[in-house]
């Protein structure tokens, strides 16, 4: 299948590591222009050569990006339609916020959470909708957890954001539809990533026991019996903000092995 990738402008927040650099090596793998980003210049020239190795494709570029900060969100998309003349494809990407239980946060921790996982998005979509608009198409993924449709147990801050993320993008697909700028949501299961294996750390000392059999008992709970690799969940990705893609909006999806059992 022809995903009619190459030659596209892709941008990808949070890109240094983990489902951003699974994602963004896959888009490079189809040819596509990708500009990844990160707080950290050290990791982004790593990853950028990582990925060109792996993939042949030498249109990589980084740019430090907080993606807390609105200079930095608008510098990142600016340098992007500097580069390449246009946004097509936009991937929303964001750590997680802390663990932890509703009374162990104060107001300065959910303000941080908003900023992260939320509000971030909000402004990195504000910046390309311009450029799309204007190319009259445009595909916009946003990364987000299982939690959109399954609470998850000591993410309550997590929870909230991210479902928030889910409203934003089931409206935005109304609004957008005319343009023919296509938006999704899409959460990982337990991918294997730096993130999960710190979180199974962080519950498995809770319960006192170790990560190793908190993940094999973890790995029952899951219909395939194990952890996704990050590949698997970036195909998903750039399937939705791939040419093949030219009807599905306003999805959220889950790419899980059949873990969450919600409907």
């Amino acid at each position: 299948m022809d995903l009619q990738l190459k030659g596209k402008s892709v941008v990808v927040l949070a890109s240094s590591k983990g489902l951003g650099k699974a994602i963004s090596t896959e888009f490079a793998k189809e040819g596509a222009h990708v500009l990844i980003s990160s707080r950290s210049s050290e990791e982004l020239q790593t990853t950028a050569a990582e990925i060109k190795e792996v993939s042949g494709n030498q249109q990589i570029d980084y740019q430090v990006c907080d993606v807390t900060k609105k200079d930095d969100i608008e510098q990142l998309i600016q340098k992007a339609i500097d580069w390449n003349g246009t946004v097509d494809v936009l991937i929303n990407n964001a750590g997680g916020p802390p663990a932890g239980t509703f009374d162990q946060f104060s107001d300065e921790d959910w303000q941080k959470a908003f900023e992260l996982n939320l509000l971030s998005f909000t402004r990195t979509i504000r910046e390309v909708l311009p450029s799309m608009k204007e190319q009259q198409q445009g595909k916009i993924v946003n990364i987000a957890s299982s939690s959109i449709k399954q609470t998850l147990d000591n993410l309550i801050l997590s929870n909230t954001f991210r479902a928030g993320i889910v409203g934003l993008a089931k409206s935005l697909s109304q609004e957008l539809a005319g343009d023919n700028i296509l938006i999704n949501t899409v959460g990982p299961g337990r991918i294997a990533t730096g993130r999960v294996a710190a979180l199974d750390q962080k519950r498995a000392d809770k319960l006192g026991t170790s990560v190793e059999e908190l993940k094999k008992k973890t790995e029952q709970s899951i219909p395939m019996g194990r952890y996704g690799e990050p590949e698997e969940f970036a195909k998903s990705v750039v399937f939705l903000a791939s040419g093949a893609n030219t009807y599905l909006t306003g999805q959220s999806l889950v790419v899980d092995g059949g873990l969450v059992k919600a409907l």
